[in-house]
């Protein structure tokens, strides 16, 4: 990642609070070294030009725009039932993400410790909450993520050569597996190459958005209006699939947040941080609008339904002979959606297992590559897991139940520590109502799906996110190392295979 390999940083992190915030301190030990032209989509590395104004807004749109918008419209419409609600929620929902940026970034410039929404529960709550947040964060929410991504991917790859019918599930999950193993492959093997593919997908991404917006706009003019008529009546409006409409709206947008990570990157931040979260996100909002009215503009709500890719009937009936561009630039755009989270979520394996979370092997790098391969191979394998019994829409359900449990518990955070603790500067405030909005929908869209429509998978995922404190009491709090042992085996053959050793062995 860049000219050298590793630096060793000497010393302790001593961690100390000013009065002013709660400022951030590296661990001071040996660290992957920092990408010099990161791509788009990922944080900018601390030691190299900060972000401003334009390049925050630029990550907040590179990094929201993905899969969501492919795949959810579909979703989103099936739970409401006509055009007019779904295309309120996609703006409700771009509403609610700009709220929960602001409060993200009151939090962000208060406690200024890297981590995202980790260093916020620890500071409100303590260390259980947060540990929680990361347990399901390694487990749940990121390896479930890149299992939607490259479903969705899969199912555009395979649309065109399946015209008429819907591919087998068969053929949508062994590709979507392929995927994953050749993302990981290459995010294992080489940063740089992996820095190049996410740059060019970037690019095709808002080359797909763009065709399709302007399309749409096109057959607007042309009067290519009559689906949009009467557009609330046969409506199904109810606290449950509303909640579940908004499920699959918010993952669309998930990545609101972003800016976050690199707070300490921003070219003043005050200015900055929510500026970029006030234009990137209602752009975001703009465009989620526009894609959905072009579908309608020459789809109606059944045919939306029966389509099983979206985008690939919209190319079909409006760029025909070159619809086969619509599933290439998508399936382009789903790739490089799935890249960077690979390459960011095995970088929290990798710092999980180094700070004693997880198995101490995952925090080992690859020599030669200078990449976290076990902790890339070990993220890669629990995505195809969650790809072997779910589909989509049941893998988003989960995601989302999960993800707002702790976007909802952070926002309350905020609201916690104005009352305890007054003493920090807080340069960005926002009206304690926003907040407090942001944590009432929160609960409402983890209690409205179990109470009106229960299903299993909720409670399962309660209880493995409650399975996290038994492996802190055990683990953390009392430090059994047994797993570390009974790795050690599995450990060696994987030094031997990956050529992979301990962080703090590797020098310049």
């Amino acid at each position: 990642m860049g000219e050298k390999s590793l630096r060793k940083r000497k010393g302790e992190d001593k961690g100390r609070e000013d009065g002013r915030s709660i400022q951030s301190h590296e661990p001071q030990t040996t660290n992957l070294q920092k990408q010099a032209n990161p791509p788009p989509s990922l944080p900018s590395p601390r030691g190299h030009p900060p972000v401003g104004l334009i390049s925050g807004i630029c990550m907040i749109v590179g990094t929201i725009i993905g899969s969501g918008i492919f795949v959810s419209p579909k979703s989103v419409l099936s739970n409401v039932g006509a055009v007019g609600p779904c295309l309120t929620i996609w703006a409700a929902c771009g509403i609610l993400a700009t709220l929960g940026a602001l409060c993200f970034a009151e939090l962000g410039t208060m406690i200024t410790k890297s981590g995202g929404e980790y260093p916020y529960l620890m500071e409100a709550f303590g260390p259980i909450p947060a540990f929680l947040f990361s347990w399901t964060s390694l487990l749940v929410t990121k390896p479930s993520s890149f299992a939607i991504i490259c479903l969705s991917f899969a199912e555009y790859a395979s649309a065109p050569f399946y015209p008429g019918c819907n591919p087998p599930q068969a053929v949508i999950k062994c590709l979507a597996a392929a995927a994953i193993v050749v993302i990981t492959i290459v995010n294992s093997l080489s940063v740089k190459l992996g820095s190049y593919l996410q740059n060019f997908l970037t690019a095709a991404k808002m080359i797909i958005v763009t065709i399709i917006i302007v399309s749409g706009i096109v057959l607007l003019a042309q009067g290519k209006t009559e689906n949009f008529k009467d557009s609330f009546e046969d409506s199904k409006i109810s606290v449950s699939s509303i909640s579940l409409a908004f499920y699959n709206g918010l993952w669309a947008y998930d990545g609101w947040n972003q800016l976050n990570y690199i707070t300490e990157e921003l070219k003043n931040p005050y200015r900055n941080l929510p500026l970029s979260i006030i234009i990137g996100i209602p752009l975001v909002t703009v465009c989620y609008v526009l894609i959905n009215i072009s579908y309608f503009t020459v789809m109606t709500s059944t045919e939306l339904l029966q389509s099983q890719a979206v985008a690939v009937t919209f190319g079909d009936r409006v760029l025909y002979p070159a619809s086969w561009i619509v599933p290439l630039f998508v399936a382009f755009s789903t790739i490089g959606s799935a890249n960077g989270t690979c390459f960011t979520a095995g970088r929290l394996v990798y710092v999980a297992g180094r700070e004693g979370h997880m198995l101490k092997v995952l925090s080992y790098i690859s020599v030669k590559r200078l990449t976290p391969a076990p902790a890339i191979i070990f993220y890669g394998a629990i995505a195809i897991i969650y790809i072997i019994p779910g589909d989509i829409n049941t893998l988003i359900n989960y995601f989302s139940f999960a993800v707002w449990i702790f976007y909802g518990l952070t926002v309350l955070a905020l609201i916690v520590m104005r009352f305890t603790r007054k003493e920090l500067q807080r340069p960005i405030r926002i009206p304690i109502i926003i907040p407090v909005i942001v944590t009432l929908v929160s609960i409402l869209l983890v209690l409205a799906p179990i109470i009106t429509a229960p299903e299993l998978a909720y409670l399962y995922c309660v209880l493995f996110i409650l399975s996290g404190l038994i492996v802190y009491v055990l683990f953390v709090h009392f430090k059994f190392n047994w797993p570390q042992k009974i790795s050690k085996p599995i450990t060696m053959h994987l030094q031997m295979l990956l050529e992979v050793v301990p962080a703090e062995e590797v020098t310049e």
